[in-house]
């Protein structure tokens, strides 16, 4: 990696003489002397946390905003999404893998470091009406994303987030308030879902979706449903209750299917049956924006 120029990252602060304590998200990773934090991407070098990604995108396209999801942003435009590597969930049912954790080291996956204004102008060159952090968990190169939100601001260019919401309060206020539109992928509605699969915690995100709807920002949220984990009656009626409670019943509802992939393969697809009933049961409960998706 040598060959490569790192940023200094922001969010956090020395623990001792060879050690770090790393902010940006709720796991605070110590990260010693030469050692990598959990997402794979932010590094201690003699003293210092460097981003190893910021700068060196992984994926650069153009997508419709619906592909998001985002069903009611800026509708039927496109925006320009960016990615890199590295993530701060393990879900074992990641369906984005390839970035999120099996990549290959990172100075032989990127060659060029694209700054921020960069990035402005490839979106602009393509007709974007916006611009996507999205594909991995842009909250691990949230320094990347920030610069790139504040350039796009100077070009009347709306910021969409698409994240799993983990991250730390501190983070938050200096990040969110730089997005125009969201969709918050909420795993499964309970603690237990998190820890066992995605070694997480549901706390973390519906912080942040409030947050964000605090913000009065554009909110979408996404469930992935996967049979006998987070498909239960049960589990959909507290998430439907807290959205009721915490948000609005016009927040935009995504259920999708799943399909196996990565560590988690024992179970079968998401029946399009199972997503119908969901919709079925939202409906009755007056939440008027449902969307099933991922369905083949």
């Amino acid at each position: 990696m040598a060959d490569l120029a790192f940023e200094k990252a922001r969010f956090w602060e020395k623990k001792g003489q060879d050690s770090i304590i790393c902010g940006l998200c709720p796991r605070n990773c110590i990260i010693r002397e030469s050692k990598i934090g959990f997402c794979g991407v932010r590094k201690n070098i003699n003293g210092i946390l460097y981003s190893l990604v910021y700068g060196y995108p992984a994926a650069l396209h153009v997508d419709p905003i619906e592909k998001k999801p985002l069903a009611m942003f800026m509708p039927e435009t496109y925006t320009f999404s960016i990615g890199t590597f590295g993530c701060n969930l393990d879900c074992s049912f990641c369906q984005n893998f390839t970035l999120s954790k099996n990549f290959p080291e990172i100075n032989t996956a990127v060659t060029e470091r694209i700054s921020s204004s960069q990035i402005i102008s490839k979106a602009i060159y393509a007709k974007c009406r916006s611009i996507a952090f999205t594909y991995n968990e842009p909250t691990v190169w949230a320094e990347y994303a920030i610069d790139i939100a504040t350039e796009a601001k100077k070009n009347n260019l709306p910021i969409v987030l698409v994240s799993n919401g983990f991250i730390t309060q501190k983070a938050i206020e200096e990040f969110y308030p730089l997005i125009d539109a969201a969709n918050i992928d909420m795993k499964g509605f309970s603690e237990n879902f998190y820890e066992t699969m995605c070694k997480g915690s549901l706390k973390h995100v519906l912080n942040s979706i409030k947050y964000l709807y605090q913000l009065k920002k554009h909110i979408e949220l996404t469930n992935l449903v996967i049979p006998e984990k987070n498909d239960s009656e049960e589990m959909i009626k507290a998430f439907l209750d807290w959205v009721e409670r915490e948000l609005d019943k016009s927040i935009p509802l995504h259920f999708s299917a799943y399909f196996p992939t990565y560590k988690y393969l024992e179970s079968q697809p998401t029946p399009k049956e199972t997503l119908f009933k969901i919709r079925e049961y939202a409906w009755k409960r007056n939440f008027t924006n449902v969307f099933i998706g991922n369905i083949r």
